[in-house]
């Protein structure tokens, strides 16, 4: 099985952390949006979320807010002041475009929208992402790109930030954009895996 292909670094806009990874997966766009988009299914690829429920709106759909249920391990970047064990965040679907595009920004604690957004777009192999994903020609399967971004520190990036010098800062950065980096690859192995064996 090829792995993910997986990019890290800043982006345009001097983003904080920025993660982005891509796979092939033998099902159409559709059928792996219809798996990505539910998110109460994230603990079955996710390394921190394990599930979850749509608490208010249409469930995936644009307005829909989802409270996931999270777990991190006490050997995730052991010094640094992170959440460990179990916790809860809520996220907001902003975009929801079925077989093409799935996002959700992570809100505060007042319910406002952050600037931390994950995203998955999908589209079919043969549409421009041949070439990327080892030259699968349409109808083949599905091209799936899984990213993050943030902007602006977070409500808990900045509480961390607050306990860490410009050095600890600098090193929390790189350390945590490797670890989403492992993160975002590893979900996406997991996804083509589950998806693969419905189809």
């Amino acid at each position: 099985m090829t792995p993910p292909a997986t990019e890290a670094g800043v982006e345009a806009g001097a983003a904080i952390l920025t993660v982005r990874a891509r796979v092939l997966v033998a099902a159409s766009p559709g059928t792996v949006y219809d798996t990505v988009s539910e998110l109460a299914r994230s603990g079955e690829w996710s390394r921190e979320c394990t599930g979850g429920s749509w608490v208010s709106g249409t469930p995936r759909t644009v307005g829909a807010v989802f409270r996931g249920e999270n777990h991190r391990g006490a050997d995730v970047l052991p010094w640094a002041p992170i959440v460990r064990g179990p916790w809860t965040t809520e996220s907001e679907v902003v975009a929801a475009e079925p077989g093409r595009l799935f996002q959700w920004v992570v809100r505060d604690s007042a319910g406002r929208r952050q600037d931390s957004t994950w995203t998955y777009e999908l589209e079919a192999a043969g549409d421009g992402g041949g070439g990327r994903a080892g030259g699968r020609r349409a109808g083949s399967g599905c091209l799936l790109v899984h990213h993050y971004r943030l902007g602006r520190p977070t409500e808990g990036l900045a509480k961390i930030f607050r306990q860490l010098g410009p050095d600890g800062q600098r090193r929390f950065t790189a350390e945590w954009n490797r670890k989403l980096t492992d993160d975002v690859t590893e979900s996406l192995s997991r996804i083509k895996d589950i998806v693969e064996r419905t189809v």
